[in-house]
């Protein structure tokens, strides 16, 4: 018997079938892929400005006397560095060190946090994190409240200052306010961002703001900038370009942070968390694969995930995670798990790519110099 899923819809689908967007399911939602196209979205990103519909992103607010307890319990950076207005990044493990989920965790004010998690993630963070919740925290999903807007490029400070009283360009890197933006009260506005271009998420209660409004007034304010509606294409090739790695690509449940070079955000001496033992385990004895980046030596050759990685004498030493053709330097490019003893910068590594093994030579991202 055949079951039908249903395709959840953001606020702003409407706006994406008025600019004829190409959509696609992501994560259970009908989302943009493209627009105009993903080459010139790309590049109205890299040099001026683009505007993305992230809002099938789950959010949780985690409050109470014991939400940052809870916090340092699931996820392996140190929260307890936090204050109100500042973000990290930081993920969540499994006892076995594998990762749940990537995240970015907001403290909003005293007591109170803001947890970003991936949109196909949703309901098993959820579920995670109220499982390992044996405080009086309280927890609550408001994923389907929030609409989440991300303006990015050189341009985007340009673009969001002429929509809000408050001096966006004042927020640094992994800061945020609270503000007005085209009229709307009490929008996030976060400098954070997933293109390694200057840029802000807006994340809206739509219950109490009209998001469709601020999104057509980005687009209205920002043609004079060259602004471009962008899709997740865009958005993949653009994160490729800095090497951020992507849940369900680069890092899942069989990856570990030591092994994902996400080592520099695992905060062992805050005390114990989910994962620690192992984590500390594999840091000490050295794990035996590595996520890297690499450079295709051929044009015209576009690696994909999956594809394997190979040595000069043609065996197997690795695979292919994420994979696309760099718009920005016009060749192709990767990351992958590598033996250790291969995840080194400038080794020669071989892609089979259908019948061909072609050669590449290890980086270690970003791929651009941002």
């Amino acid at each position: 018997m055949q079951t039908n899923t249903i395709t959840k819809q953001t606020p702003l689908h409407s706006e994406h079938e008025n600019l004829g967007a190409r959509m696609t399911d992501f994560g259970g939602f009908e989302m943009p892929v493209q627009y105009a196209g993903i080459k010139q979205e790309h590049n109205a990103v890299r040099k001026h400005a683009g505007v993305f519909d992230v809002s099938h992103m789950g959010e949780f607010f985690i409050s109470g006397p014991d939400a940052l307890a809870l916090i340092q319990k699931v996820t392996i950076n140190d929260a307890s560095t936090l204050e109100p207005g500042k973000a990290q990044y930081s993920a969540m493990c499994y006892e076995n060190g594998g990762i749940v989920d990537d995240l970015l965790v907001y403290m909003m004010q005293e007591n109170e946090y803001m947890l970003v998690v991936n949109a196909s993630n949703i309901e098993k963070d959820f579920d995670w994190i109220q499982s390992h919740n044996d405080t009086d925290a309280v927890v609550e999903d408001r994923s389907d409240n929030m609409g989440l807007i991300a303006l990015q490029g050189p341009k985007s400070v340009d673009i969001l200052q002429k929509l809000t009283d408050t001096d966006v360009d004042s927020i640094r890197f992994y800061r945020f306010e609270k503000g007005t933006v085209s009229g709307q009260e009490d929008i996030i506005i976060s400098a954070t961002g997933y293109t390694g271009e200057k840029g802000f998420e807006l994340y809206v209660d739509i219950e109490k703001a009209d998001i469709i409004k601020i999104w057509d007034e980005i687009l209205e304010v920002g043609e004079e900038f060259n602004i471009k509606p962008a899709g997740l294409g865009a958005r993949d090739t653009l994160r490729l370009e800095m090497g951020f790695a992507l849940y369900g690509n680069d890092i899942n449940k069989d990856t570990t942070p030591i092994e994902a070079r996400m080592s520099w955000l695992t905060k062992f001496d805050k005390g114990d968390f989910i994962g620690k033992e192992r984590l500390l385990q594999q840091k000490e004895e050295g794990a035996t694969r590595k996520l890297m980046g690499f450079e295709v030596q051929e044009k015209r050759k576009i690696p994909r995930s999956g594809y394997e990685i190979r040595d000069n004498y043609g065996s197997k030493i690795g695979f292919v995670t994420s994979g696309t053709h760099s718009i920005s330097l016009d060749k192709g490019i990767g990351m992958g798990y590598l033996k250790t003893e291969k995840a080194v910068e400038s080794e020669k590594i071989f892609i089979k790519i259908r019948k061909d093994q072609v050669p590449a030579l290890v980086v270690k991202p970003p791929f651009l110099n941002k």
